[in-house]
């Protein structure tokens, strides 16, 4: 994926981040992952664009000083109408919380959670077609749903129109979402081990060339490391949070 194009329904196409210290925040993910800054839409409030290369890669927004939301990563899911995607949200067991509404030019969105309480988003593109290039270090490359069952697989089936793919592993509850045929997410069915502070979330995996030091850069920069690197299926992965308790998975992908 190079050029930011419209997405088939149900795509992840971007991912968005709130929190306080928006000229913090924006200091840490430069550092970490090389990204520059452009402001906007305005409709958002304080918001801007984080870019690699030039071109869209994340956003990122200042909360208001009033609202006390957790601070996640929170992926955005393509649509071809808001309107109807969150009447399908709420007809599912679904909520949505912000929305729809529109985004200037941008397009049109909504914030929105399934059944268990894990929120995403909904984009409408019209001007804004999302993330522009993943796969290179600094990129966001994969999504995954942590859950109690991947039977809510079905809400997400309902609503995005999803193939729902069964991973066959012993002892592991874990399933692949297709689009057209291409797996664009998976959802990972923990039961009792879902962090009691978080529930229910959607997690953002972005690549880097050295899983171990992005990790170590992570803490020298404020953050923390959650669950030090390991190899894994995915590749070589890192939990960790940043310094206002956004939590995201490092990963250097397999075969790069």
């Amino acid at each position: 994926m190079t050029e930011a194009t419209r997405r088939p329904p149900g795509t992840p196409c971007w991912v968005s981040l709130m929190v306080h210290g928006l000229d913090a925040t924006q200091e840490f993910y430069q550092a970490l992952f090389g990204w520059e800054f452009v402001p906007g839409p305005e409709q958002l409030g304080p918001y801007v664009r984080a870019l690699l290369g030039g071109r869209e890669v994340a956003g990122i927004g200042r909360l208001p000083v009033d609202r006390h939301l957790r601070i996640a990563w929170t992926p955005y899911l393509a649509t071809g109408n808001a309107d109807e995607t969150a009447e399908g949200v709420r007809a599912c067991g679904g909520t949505v919380a912000v929305g729809p509404l529109d985004a200037g030019e941008a397009g049109r969105m909504a914030i929105c959670s399934d059944p268990t309480g894990a929120v995403f988003g909904v984009w409408q593109a019209e001007a804004h077609h999302g993330t522009a290039t993943a796969g290179p270090p600094g990129t966001p490359v994969w999504n995954e749903l942590l859950t109690y069952e991947t039977s809510i697989g079905k809400f997400y089936r309902t609503v995005f129109g999803f193939e729902l793919e069964p991973v066959d592993s012993p002892g592991n509850d874990y399933a692949t979402l297709f689009v057209d045929g291409s797996p664009v997410a998976s959802l990972h069915g923990v039961g009792d081990a879902l962090p009691r502070d978080r529930g229910p979330h959607w997690m953002t995996y972005f690549e880097v060339a050295d899983v171990d030091a992005a990790a170590r850069l992570v803490v020298e920069l404020g953050g923390r490391v959650l669950s030090p690197p390991r190899d894994g299926t995915a590749g070589r992965l890192a939990l960790v949070a940043d310094p206002e308790g956004a939590v995201f998975t490092l990963v250097r992908s397999g075969g790069r």
